[in-house]
């Protein structure tokens, strides 16, 4: 692994536990990585502990083996060979694209500088934008700035720290496509972090879902979505909700079978055994795609809450029971607040969870 972070601990001054605590990835060389989690769960600290701007207090990151963090070590952020791309971009408002991009190039010879700055413009499609300054430039365009100015040194690892957070809603994804061809492209190897699940998936080969400091998991988006190691992850990621079920032994075979509110499921790949639950019983996660739409289904579900995806609608339903499921249908069946529709599962495996606690009334 080219990025190594074995059981790190980060601690502010005062705070009664860590920001960061027992946080372990691997990263490849030329993959991309994402950390993604809700605001004040850890992910930008990590970053910054992997820049060198924040000191672990246990555990250690190593870059392509070199140790340059522990409790006992600290390479600083100068010689750690990682560029950064952060939220505002950084640009000097007082210096056209080329100086901007050349800004960390000083070293070079003006020839061999300018040469560095027109092959990472070319690489994020801004050649001959050398003369214009950041206040001619679009957001998106800005953002690529600073990321070519991030690549001009050849750094070892590219650190963007929500880099669309200022864009409209509509550019993030796209950009986040772009980001991706232009990392892959010059070979980069890249940790990301953000809120945003789509931007996450439209970039990174490996994403980590942060919580109150601890990382939950890391895996690809396909792993996060449909086997999420705890329960957080399951709720965090995707549209989902949680019902309650039963686990009883298949009587026509080995195996088990899942009774629902929706019914008994059956046939399903990786169902636990009774056992695996004190008297079976336990909640099984059902995303939005493990329900289908069905006119002529026997189980009937209320619509209240719809919201038009254009060429879908994300269903909110109640069942008869009280339980609250969720459902893509596609936008030409316009059902109302209110109306009750037929829903079937489509369930090809099971995650299930033991029993939530309960808070007291």
């Amino acid at each position: 692994m080219f990025l190594k972070i074995d059981q790190v601990d980060v601690r502010y001054p005062g705070q009664a536990r860590p920001a960061v605590q027992d946080a372990s990835l691997g990263l490849r060389a030329g993959d991309i990585g994402v950390l993604i989690g809700p605001s004040g769960c850890g992910k930008t600290t990590l970053l910054r502990a992997v820049a060198g701007l924040e000191h672990v207090s246990a555990g250690e990151i190593r870059l392509g083996g070199e140790l340059v963090s522990s409790a006992r070590q600290h390479v600083p952020p100068e010689a750690r060979r990682i560029g950064m791309v952060f939220q505002d971009y950084a640009l000097f408002p007082h210096l056209d694209v080329g100086r901007n991009v050349a800004f960390g190039l000083k070293h070079l010879p003006a020839a061999e500088r300018d040469r560095r700055v027109a092959e990472v413009l070319a690489l994020v499609d801004l050649t001959g934008s050398e003369r214009r300054y950041p206040h001619e430039l679009s957001g998106g365009q800005q953002q690529r700035v600073a990321l070519a100015r991030a690549m001009a040194p050849a750094p070892r690892l590219l650190l963007l720290d929500e880099p669309f957070s200022n864009l409209d809603v509509d550019l993030r994804e796209r950009l986040a496509h772009e980001l991706r061809g232009i990392l892959k492209s010059a070979g980069a190897t890249a940790l990301f972090v953000t809120h945003d699940q789509l931007e996450a998936f439209a970039i990174g080969d490996q994403i980590g879902v942060m919580h109150e400091g601890h990382l939950h998991q890391w895996d690809d988006a396909y792993t996060l979505y449909h086997r999420p190691a705890t329960r957080f992850v399951a709720d965090f990621i995707g549209h989902g909700v949680f019902v309650p079920a039963r686990i009883v032994a298949n009587e026509h075979g080995g195996g088990a079978r899942l009774d629902t509110p929706l019914g008994p499921l059956d046939h399903l790949t990786d169902c636990p055994l009774p056992g695996a639950y004190p008297g079976g019983q336990c909640e099984l996660l059902l995303r939005a795609d493990d329900i289908v739409h069905d006119d002529q289904a026997p189980v009937r579900a209320q619509v209240v809450r719809k919201a038009f995806r254009g060429s879908e609608f994300l269903y909110t339903l109640r069942l008869a029971s009280g339980e609250t499921l969720m459902v893509h249908v596609p936008s030409h069946h316009n059902h109302r607040v209110g109306e009750w529709i037929g829903i079937r599962p489509e369930v090809d495996h099971v995650v299930t969870f033991a029993m939530a606690q309960r808070a007291p009334a």
